[in-house]
């Protein structure tokens, strides 16, 4: 499969496990920090201004959100599997690492750099905390995923062979293939 194609594939599974952490961990924010995550924050900011949320019931904004949301694990995705084959190593530790350094080039980054958000510096530990742990989460099956996807399964490392027996899963694991 196409590098970047299986990356974008790879992101947009990453997004799903993080968006679902996300949702889990917010619930246990102190009330104090229970306030729209960046996604959505994002989202009022860089579309608000065009006027274009003006016109949107809430459904209608929180769907945009999510599809911009998806629509940046995607694009990220598509760009992990040339950082892996640089940096190599087991695609679970390289997907975190990865993870990591997106959440640092956007939220301590572009994002604060172009006035949409302040740093995470000047957020509360408990928000920056989630975050962090759902772009490890994003990260992690970003990582594994595009590996499965460009090895055709069973790889530990991006652009390595399968490991000996990688065909021979389970059915169960081989119906989700």
């Amino acid at each position: 499969m196409n590098h970047p194609v299986a990356g974008a594939i790879a992101g947009l599974a990453g997004t799903v496990a993080m968006t679902a952490a996300m949702r889990a961990m917010f619930r246990a924010l102190p009330e104090k920090d229970r306030y729209p995550l960046p996604p959505r924050l994002i989202t009022d900011r860089v579309v608000g201004s065009t006027g274009v949320m003006d016109a949107m019931d809430e459904p209608e904004r929180r769907d945009l959100t999510l599809a911009l949301h998806y629509g940046y694990g995607a694009a990220a995705g598509a760009l992990y599997p040339a950082a892996a084959r640089r940096i190599g190593g087991p695609a679970v530790v390289t997907g975190i690492g990865y993870g990591l350094a997106v959440w640092g080039a956007s939220y301590l980054g572009w994002i604060p750099a172009m006035g949409i958000l302040t740093p995470a510096t000047r957020h509360p530990s408990a928000r920056n905390g989630l975050m962090l742990a759902a772009h490890v989460v994003w990260g992690g099956v970003t990582g594994v995923t595009a590996a499965y996807l460009m090895g055709g399964g069973g790889q530990s490392r991006v652009g390595e062979e399968p490991v000996a027996g990688a065909h021979e899963h389970s059915p169960a694991v081989r119906e989700l293939a």
